[in-house]
């Protein structure tokens, strides 16, 4: 099966978010599935595409940062390649660009899987407080469009 998997930060980045998805998409590789990590460019010096352990890793160059957001052009483009060729879409939420996958999943009619790691807190201030309101929005239209959510802690699955 081939599965696109779609977080903000990749490894080399270090979150709990990271090393989930890290450990799950080398397990669905060494079970024989096709794996693709769509993610951004967050560090120029990181390679555009690579492979990790059999894991596809494609990095979409970022233009700018608002906080802890990239902003990246070409995603929209990327993300409709890539979900095109893919049998199944898995969202890691937090994620801004979340709603877009996962109505492109539903266009191309793919299974979109949503997995709810946390929420946004980003640090005190009221633009900080626009910007968590804004994606906390845009998680909450990804999760309806999404055939599955996954939550993994009883705080976000209530």
């Amino acid at each position: 099966m081939k599965i696109l998997q779609v977080l903000t930060y990749y490894r080399p980045h270090m979150s709990g978010l990271t090393i989930y998805v890290e450990r799950l998409s080398r397990a669905l590789v060494r079970q024989g599935h096709d794996v693709t990590v769509l993610t951004s460019q967050y560090d120029p010096a990181l390679p555009r595409r690579e492979i990790v352990d059999g894991v596809k890793i494609h990095r979409v160059p970022v233009l700018f940062r608002i906080s802890k957001g990239v902003i990246m052009p070409t995603f929209g483009h990327w993300a409709t390649l890539e979900t095109w060729k893919a049998d199944v879409v898995h969202l890691h939420l937090p994620q801004f660009d979340a709603p877009g996958l996962a109505l492109r999943g539903r266009l191309f009619r793919k299974p979109v899987v949503l997995t709810y790691h946390c929420d946004l807190q980003l640090p005190q201030g009221a633009f900080n407080r626009f910007v968590d309101g804004v994606v906390g929005g845009m998680n909450r239209i990804a999760g309806t469009l999404a055939n599955a959510v996954v939550t993994y802690t009883r705080d976000y699955g209530e």
